[in-house]
């Protein structure tokens, strides 16, 4: 058999990761292109990995000149760039030294975890509501055959995700929504087009990566302002962000599968990171509801309000569907209090927090029968959500298949999730917030499928400080 060629006027060099020749077109004369051209003499010049990313090449005799405008090089940071401002645990000492894995535990180990998992829940009211609703904005994309199944999914969820923000009065003029983790933007999209005739609305898209495919585009036809910030959670000072200084309106956290730590760093940049950034000399103000025209949960802002408060609104609600626990992080975990309230600490947070994934991830039973294709889609749907990654040896050990089965593991992972998510609401209750967790689509359509909601107490006082 004839070895392989390249296609006519294709780069020679052959990917050996991917099986083929390069695709890209050289330089007339040459064999090679630009990023390979390093496989032929060209008058001693030498191509090296870039420093800033090993990923591409570069001519060594420009390396200069190619670092002040390689991509991967530091760019500025931006005005509401505030380093840390949103990761939390201060205290070095008090961060855990690295733990094993669970698959390394004995039997006996994993029993008393298992215990005091369950001795700890059994005091807590864990039970959720179903809080399935729809909304009107999205009934013609959802009635739309066009839609595959993946797609009809997602806008169950958003649309889920509106109705529930329409139960709380969260969908209304004169508002800030702010999308952690946004992606593409399709839940602001959503929020958008459910207020298309309503004014003074503003929607800040947060989002750490370069994001193709957005659909921000698709709004500059209206009155409301789409802007993007590319940054961390862990770094954002929301009050330094020019809009939201220049026109202080209230501000609607949201989020769809916000996972992990980033819920928490998103809780913190909230309720406690704003209100710091607003007033920097006072502790948080108590947040207050005021009736509007339209009965909705509405900021301090009372015409006799006249301090500098007055200058500071506090958050008018959030609504974040969760997801990931595994992926949490004691140091951002916002509900270290509670865990050491009821006697746990760091180390029963990390194998609590990698126990939360046997809720989720592949705790099939493979060797008695075959899935159906509704439950290989529905683990795809998940992977490609949420990119759960786990060890074999993490979910499948011999130690876990001594003692537990199937459907224990499940029912433990779903215990780790919910203690986990309690932890974040009496964060939210003690800084006076009215939260709650409910499940806000089926199972079938996400198994992450519980959201978090919460809005100012009517009549909360906060504690004097000492």
């Amino acid at each position: 058999m004839a070895a392989p060629q390249p296609a006519p006027g294709r780069c020679a060099y052959f990917v050996e990761r991917k099986k083929r020749f390069c695709k890209m077109i050289p330089a007339p004369g040459r064999r090679f292109c630009g990023e390979h051209g390093q496989q032929e003499e060209e008058n001693g010049r030498k191509r090296i990995p870039c420093p800033l990313d090993p990923k591409h090449t570069v001519y060594e005799d420009q390396l200069q000149k190619h670092l002040k405008k390689c991509n991967s090089r530091e760019k500025p940071k931006p005005v509401y760039f505030v380093q840390d401002i949103n990761a939390g645990l201060k205290d070095v000492a008090e961060i855990p030294e690295k733990q094993v894995s669970i698959s390394s535990l004995s039997k006996e180990e994993l029993e008393n975890l298992i215990i005091k998992l369950k001795k700890t829940s059994n005091g807590l009211e864990l039970h959720l509501e179903e809080q399935i609703l729809s909304h009107q904005a999205l009934q013609e994309a959802l009635n739309d055959p066009k839609n595959g199944e993946s797609a009809f999914k997602h806008l169950k969820q958003q649309a889920s995700i509106l109705g529930n923000m329409e139960k709380l009065h969260l969908l209304g003029p004169g508002r800030c929504f702010v999308e952690f983790g946004a992606g593409r933007g399709k839940l602001s999209h959503w929020v958008d087009i459910a207020l298309q005739n309503v004014e003074n609305v503003q929607f800040l898209l947060v989002e750490r990566a370069t994001t193709r495919f957005k659909v921000d585009g698709k709004h500059k036809r209206r009155d409301s302002v789409f802007e993007r910030l590319q940054v961390d959670i862990q770094h954002l000072c929301l009050n330094k962000v020019p809009i939201l200084e220049k026109k202080k309106l209230p501000v609607v956290g949201i989020g769809k599968h916000l996972c992990g730590a980033a819920t928490d760093l998103a809780l913190r940049c909230l309720v406690e990171s704003y209100t710091t950034c607003c007033d920097g000399e006072s502790e948080e103000p108590a947040p207050k509801r005021s009736r509007n025209d339209k009965t909705e949960v509405a900021p301090n802002s009372s015409a006799n309000t006249e301090s500098n408060k007055d200058d500071c609104k506090p958050v008018a609600g959030i609504v974040i569907a969760l997801c990931c626990h595994h992926k949490c992080d004691w140091t951002h975990y916002v509900g270290r209090e509670f865990f050491k309230s009821v006697g746990l600490g760091p180390v029963e947070f990390h194998y609590f927090q990698r126990m939360s994934s046997w809720a989720t991830c592949g705790m099939r039973e493979t060797t008695t029968k075959a899935s159906t294709s509704d439950e290989r889609e529905d683990q795809t749907n998940i992977t490609e959500e949420h990119e759960h990654t786990f060890s074999k040896t993490e979910s499948d050990s011999d130690t876990l298949q001594g003692i537990l089965t199937v459907e224990e593991r499940k029912e433990i992972g779903c215990l780790c999730k919910r203690l986990i998510d309690h932890g974040r609401i009496e964060y939210l209750q003690q800084r006076g917030y009215k939260a709650a967790l409910q499940y806000y689509t089926e199972s079938a359509v996400s198994l992450e499928n519980v959201l978090l909601t919460a809005v100012p107490s009517p009549s909360w006082i906060p504690e004097p400080t000492t």
